[in-house]
């Protein structure tokens, strides 16, 4: 498949699905109460930005964090966690987060998780581990957003080893919608364990559905930084010798390798193994870093 139809479907995946039909809470979405003075007008570092209700503030320091204001973003991260049972699934703020989740920025795409969660009521916290780890052997009706959010947490430091075992065993689950949001929460959870077993969905999956996300949650999509994404590189080459990879996979391949790296070398494995192997001479292990641009 060419570069582009990738980058096309290159997004959370969850939240089009959510837009589909699958909301945030059990109920509708609710709009805004409006406030009497226009929420633009107002400074965020004024003390009248702290007299205006929670779901205001949440909405307009998204809509800042995604113009990657730092202020926006610092007040995010410290306050996430008192919006708890404050907010409304509002057609605006879902629209921000989704926005938010297709940033360039992973600070950006944090600041969406941390206000994701505060909207549906999730606490950073171990308990909301183990109580979603129940839901989703207790409830299969709920794992898409089950999963995603516990990837979410995981990302957000919270028992992340716990979040990865889950992840690992859903991802081989008989059913592919299970897979397919197993796929979406290891993405989310994006520290260094995930690279392999996206590797593996990509590889090995029975579904191409299943196999096109792990390609673009590779390539771009998730919270892995760029050095994770270049990581997976010499990786998706070697699928190249493989065979029983199908013509499909093979142009997923290419295309997520197009994205990783920024280069336009076509469908020539030889010319990307050339490519690398000149680029990795310099190389340097990656490791986990913050505010790190995708590109």
């Amino acid at each position: 498949m060419p570069c582009l139809a990738l980058a096309a479907v290159s997004t959370f995946a969850g939240f089009q699905v959510a837009r589909r039909g699958m909301r945030w809470a059990a109920g509708d979405f609710v709009q805004a109460a409006p406030v009497s003075e226009p929420i633009d007008s107002i400074k965020i570092d004024s003390e009248e930005f702290g007299w205006l209700a929670p779901q205001q503030q949440a909405e307009r320091l998204l809509e800042n964090a995604i113009q990657r204001d730092p202020l926006s973003l610092e007040r995010i991260g410290l306050g996430a966690g008192t919006w708890l049972g404050h907010l409304q699934s509002t057609d605006r703020l879902f629209d921000l987060v989704h926005i938010a989740l297709n940033s360039d920025d992973l600070r950006v795409r944090g600041a969406a998780l941390e206000i994701d969660l505060a909207a549906n009521n999730l606490s950073k916290s171990p308990e909301t581990v183990q109580r979603l780890v129940r839901e989703l052997r207790e409830s299969p009706g709920q794992r898409p957003w089950g999963l995603w959010r516990l990837g979410a947490l995981g990302n957000r430091g919270v028992e992340p080893e716990v979040v990865l075992a889950q992840l690992l065993s859903y991802a081989h689950d008989r059913h592919e919608q299970t897979r397919f949001w197993a796929v979406e929460g290891l993405a989310v959870l994006g520290n260094d364990d995930v690279i392999d077993p996206l590797l593996d969905r990509f590889a090995h999956d029975p579904s191409p559905r299943v196999r096109q996300r792990a390609a673009c949650n590779l390539a771009r999509d998730g919270m892995l930084t760029r050095e994770q994404r270049l990581a997976a590189v010499p990786h998706l080459l070697n699928f190249f010798d493989d065979d029983a990879l199908d013509s499909a996979t093979r142009g997923w391949a290419y295309g997520a390798l197009r994205l990783i790296t920024g280069q336009a070398l076509g469908n020539d494995a030889d010319a990307w193994r050339k490519w690398w192997a000149t680029r990795d001479a310099g190389h340097k292990p990656y490791s986990r870093g913050k505010g790190t641009l995708l590109a």
